[in-house]
């Protein structure tokens, strides 16, 4: 989606995919992916998402980008704590404890900045992606973090139904993301009580990936 969009979300609060808690399917699965102690774990379009303070809270480093500085500056005051705050080429850097977050546009991050990043949870960044910004997507996050193990979530239903995002991202489509680089396991496939935005039959899963 164009940064305006997101932009406009947040200046008016509308974020209902935002959760007031640690998301159950993270703390669920995040454990298959066997992550050593003190491990990076990158959060990709992270928004203000408490799951950053709960894998903060296990000993792992939290890294994560977002567009919203107005998100950025809400998660670390909700946090109660005042980061440092740094340019950092054309993003800028809050970091405080044990996470960092980049303000700016995912694709303005690089390589050096994610090295040695050992996982990727992915609850809110690939069903923000229209069709036409997939590959591009899957391409930098693959280039960011080469070999790191993933946890992604997914929403699928019938997209004639409802303009996203979250858009609908079935198996066909994870498959034809990332079958060829990763080793895929849906761990988890529920129902979405209620129905997204209360009206929209939809499933939710968890992926595992594990990078060949």
């Amino acid at each position: 989606m164009e940064a305006d969009f997101w932009h406009a979300r947040w200046d008016a609060m509308e974020i209902g995919f935002h959760e007031g808690a640690a998301n159950d399917l993270l703390v669920r699965h995040l454990p298959s992916l066997d992550l050593p102690a003190g491990a990076r774990v990158f959060v990709p379009l992270c928004g203000k998402a408490r799951d950053m303070a709960w894998l903060a809270a296990q000993g792992f480093e939290v890294v994560g980008v977002e567009l919203s500085m107005k998100a950025v500056d809400q998660f670390f005051e909700e946090m109660d704590v005042a980061p440092e705050i740094a340019g950092h080429g054309e993003l800028t850097r809050y970091s405080a404890g044990s996470v960092t977050i980049y303000a700016g546009d995912l694709f303005a991050l690089d390589a050096t900045t994610l090295s040695g990043m050992d996982a990727v949870y992915d609850r809110a960044s690939l069903v923000a992606m229209p069709a036409s910004m997939r590959d591009d997507y899957a391409r930098q996050i693959r280039a960011l973090t080469p070999d790191a193990k993933r946890l992604l979530i997914t929403f699928a239903y019938d997209q004639s139904e409802m303009d996203g995002p979250p858009f609908s991202i079935d198996t066909a489509e994870v498959e034809r993301l990332f079958a060829k680089d990763y080793d895929l396991t849906c761990l988890e496939e529920r129902d979405v009580e209620g129905g997204l935005k209360g009206r929209i039959p939809a499933t939710e899963a968890a992926w595992r990936m594990v990078p060949r």
